[in-house]
């Protein structure tokens, strides 16, 4: 003690002082055993508005919904995944939509996921990147990829405020879709502000730049039209659907700049579809839903799409290999029914009448399974069909042929006018028959990539895939474990819980004009 001074102890140092340390010492313990600063931790905003804040809700739901996203009627998405187009309403508008891009990640493997969105409540110039910290959702964290993120700071309009972030919910939305999908992979948020079409150039080069080094996936937030009537949105939406199937981002660009009105996140889609141009990648449209489909409203409706872009697996068929050679149709048979899908479509795009189909051919009365694929140019133009045997032939190409000029929501509809230009193709299944075998390596070993079509039955359901798709997925593994995924089961449950499946095998006859 100096002095008689009772505020000095311990060497000199005042009491106070050393109380006052000691007592923020023991706050800030308390802080960061809670969790609240052990890291930079963004914690969700919406759950519990947009979507369930209860993690067994949440969890079910979001299952329920990849389980619900069938994609039969589209084409199987393998080699390489860019990323996907995925809509950012509350679930119970947009969840059912949003699903179908993140059941296309199925057995995919990513480095980090970089997620593009729109600011919806800041107005600031360039692009803002989240740099360090982590997401937290009901059902789980997600940590920042810093090193990832600070590759953009070459950009000159990039900046790395974090306040822009808070009260958007683009991109939160999209987080628990990615644990459910990915596991805990690590993010890079990225939130749009003005931007010119240079920027977006730049933004596209730098992932470009990224992707050399790194399995990266970008995820793209945007809704389409915003409250117009049922089908004044459908019509402007299935406009802006072709332009990103085609990847027209120049078309998209101009249209913003007009102020369409054709989406909220298009200057993220726009970076998305250069980047995906620049890669020779193809973009699948796998599903288009608005709020009057999903919430039954049709007086003022938002508008959602589900997109996958990727790289196709290209093989090369030996002469000989892939459909079926013996398949009971005559040339005449085929030729008929070729006639009958052209006939159909002539008179239903004219007047929307349907002709009256009568035939002799005992192989037409037959029930099959088929598809009807439209070509304009040697590009797909429309692709729907059937895979159960409960119709005869000849009224199930009919019906399909219409269904695949006006239903396939991955394009606008055939009209009379371009008919002249389509070409017709039509695919006709076998009769499955169950595969067989004892073990997983028979299993493998009797499977005949190019000619047979697979359906796996499990407890979560069946799911196929035809002939076609080995052309995409070569590898008899990974074909399985994605057609287990489509179905809504693990991945690997053909493997870990053989005993559990029926596999079918069929054939496909593909003849066209």
């Amino acid at each position: 003690m100096t002095g008689g001074n009772p505020e000095y102890v311990r060497g000199g140092r005042p009491v106070k002082i050393y109380l006052m340390r000691r007592i923020c010492v023991l706050i800030l313990s308390v802080l960061i055993s809670s969790g609240v600063y052990a890291k930079n931790i963004k914690e969700a905003q919406f759950s519990g508005s947009f979507y369930p804040a209860d993690k067994k809700a949440l969890s079910s739901m979001v299952d329920r919904f990849l389980a619900e996203a069938d994609l039969s009627s589209v084409s199987a998405v393998s080699g390489d995944v860019l990323g996907i187009i995925s809509p950012h309403a509350g679930y119970v508008y947009s969840g059912s939509v949003a699903a179908y891009g993140y059941k296309s990640l199925a057995g995919k493997k990513f480095d980090t996921v970089i997620l593009l969105g729109s600011s919806h409540h800041y107005r600031f110039k360039g692009i803002s990147i989240y740099d360090d910290g982590i997401f937290n959702t009901p059902l789980g964290k997600l940590s920042v990829d810093g090193r990832i993120a600070s590759r953009f700071s070459s950009l000159a309009f990039a900046q790395f405020n974090k306040v822009y972030f808070n009260n958007e919910h683009s991109l939160e939305v999209q987080l628990p879709f990615i644990i459910k999908s990915l596991g805990k992979v690590k993010i890079v948020p990225i939130l749009f502000g003005e931007v010119t079409l240079n920027d977006l150039e730049e933004i596209s080069g730098k992932i470009d730049e990224i992707s050399k080094d790194k399995k990266v996936l970008i995820v793209v937030s945007t809704d389409l039209s915003h409250y117009l009537e049922y089908q004044q949105a459908v019509k402007k939406d299935l406009e802006t659907v072709n332009f990103i199937k085609n990847k027209d981002a120049s078309a998209l660009w101009d249209s913003w700049r007009s102020g369409e009105g054709r989406g909220c996140g298009l200057c993220p889609a726009i970076a998305f579809l250069m980047y995906v141009k620049s890669q020779a990648a193809d973009i699948e449209i796998l599903k288009y839903a608005n709020s009057g489909d999903t919430a039954s409203d049709k007086g003022r409706v938002v508008g959602y799409m589900s997109a996958v872009a990727y790289k196709k697996l290209r093989t090369i068929k030996k002469e000989g290999e892939g459909m079926a050679q013996g398949d009971g149709l005559t040339h005449e048979d085929k030729d008929t029914l070729l006639k009958i899908a052209r006939s159909t479509l002539e008179s239903f795009l004219k007047d929307g009448s349907k002709p009256e189909v009568k035939v002799d051919s005992d192989n037409l009365k037959a029930k099959r399974g088929a598809f009807v694929t439209l070509h304009k140019n040697g590009k797909l133009r429309g692709c729907i069909g059937k895979m159960v045997a409960d119709m005869p032939l000849y009224k199930v190409i009919p019906e399909f042929a219409i269904y695949s000029a006006t239903e396939d929501i991955r394009f606008l509809p055939v009209s009379y006018e371009i008919l002249k230009d389509i070409e017709i193709e039509i695919s006709v299944l076998t009769e499955p028959v169950v595969l067989a075998v004892s073990s997983t390596q028979e299993l493998l070993d009797k499977l005949q990539p190019l000619r047979d079509g697979v359906i796996i039955v499990t407890k979560y359901g069946s799911s196929t895939y035809l002939p076609q798709v080995w052309e995409q997925i070569p590898d008899k593994r990974e074909f399985l474990s994605h057609l287990c995924a489509k179905g809504g089961a693990p991945a690997d449950y053909w493997e870990t819980n053989f005993k559990d499946i029926k596999v079918q095998t069929y054939q496909a006859i593909v003849f066209s004009e």
